[in-house]
């Protein structure tokens, strides 16, 4: 009897690493394959960067409460985040659609306006892509190609110990403005007539619906002379993505909690929904905020540039991956949640 192996006891990193492992790279072209936020290909003094993004109706996104100009934007900005976290520029973009009969003309014009908008805000070149009929609601993929010179590409595999950890703008808000609109779906669902309750709360929102791609945070860098050590966006969660960091480079880390950079729109929020404000910020994800490490000798450098925070420091793999609480505990990190460590 043929062994079947439910994908759900690996999950979607275990599932990756799985079905990835058996892959030989051939070309000499081929810097980077699979295990980072885009693929390297080299092309004498610059290097060519591509990153693939997939979105299915139901699972990334829900369109009782999703516009499909912000849906459209959505889908190029996470693509971009892709090329800014291998400190590279997004240049090209290609667009592929699955469209089932209930959408209109009009509705796709809406869609690739907000994928225009996009590419003209961040200076990208929507170049080509392709379109197929649906049986299962609307399926987007897109590819980013960037560039970025030899010297100063960025891999996840690049941490050192004593590295500092540093991570842009404000982590949860973007979950807590899904759980907002989900909470609102809910009572429209009951309630037709019922009215949307968003005042005050129009970030956390837009975090959701219109994230933006951290261009300027890599400017920054660039005129600080820069150069992080490694790097990812925060598309999975902090302690996902800061975990992916440690595995690449074979090392461990401390995060401080009272460290952790949160909005007042996601902590008061997070207290409506009677969550603990630590957990969304560490596992809420589609912050698409820049996560890197830099030298420890570049800390009083940091600290006069804005929108950045030191979060934490790398250390020696063999001391694990930890948040260290207010009271000085430490958790140990994990993909989903975190749980106390033993004395």
């Amino acid at each position: 009897m043929t062994q079947r192996t439910e994908i759900s006891t690996l999950g979607e990193f275990g599932l990756i690493d799985h079905l990835t492992r058996n892959i030989k790279l051939t070309q000499t072209t081929t810097v980077k394959g699979v295990g980072d936020d885009a693929a390297v290909i080299d092309n004498g003094d610059k290097q060519t960067l591509v990153t693939t993004d997939l979105l299915l109706e139901g699972i990334h996104f829900d369109l009782v409460y999703t516009p499909l100009k912000h849906l459209g934007y959505k889908t190029a900005v996470v693509n971009f985040s892709d090329i800014y976290a291998m400190n590279g520029k997004p240049q090209q973009l290609t667009l592929s659609l699955g469209i089932s009969k209930r959408f209109s003309v009009e509705d796709l014009e809406e869609f690739y306006s907000g994928v225009l908008l996009a590419c003209e805000i961040y200076g990208v070149d929507l170049v080509g892509g392709d379109t197929s009929s649906s049986l299962t609601g609307f399926s987007i993929s897109a590819t980013c190609i960037g560039i970025a010179s030899k010297d100063k590409v960025v891999y996840r595999s690049g941490a050192k110990e004593t590295d500092l950890i540093c991570v842009s703008g404000d982590l949860g808000a973007a979950y807590m403005g899904l759980q907002l609109l989900e909470r609102e779906k809910t009572v429209f669902s009951g309630d037709e007539q019922a009215q949307p309750d968003f005042a005050g709360k129009e970030y956390i929102l837009e975090r959701q619906l219109k994230p933006e791609a951290r261009k300027d945070i890599m400017q920054l860098l660039e005129n600080n002379q820069i150069v992080p050590t490694s790097m990812i966006d925060v598309s999975d969660g902090l302690s996902s993505d800061v975990m992916h960091i440690c595995k690449q480079s074979g090392v461990g880390c401390r995060i401080f909690e009272e460290r952790l950079p949160l909005d007042y729109q996601t902590a008061s929020m997070a207290e409506t929904f009677n969550l603990n404000a630590t957990t969304v910020a560490l596992n809420g994800g589609e912050d698409y905020e820049l996560l890197f490490t830099v030298p420890l000798s570049l800390h009083d450098t940091l600290k006069f540039i804005p929108g950045i925070h030191i979060v934490g420091h790398i250390t020696s793999a063999d001391e694990g991956n930890y948040l260290v609480t207010r009271d000085g505990q430490e958790m140990k990190l994990r993909a989903q949640g975190w749980e106390q460590m033993k004395e």
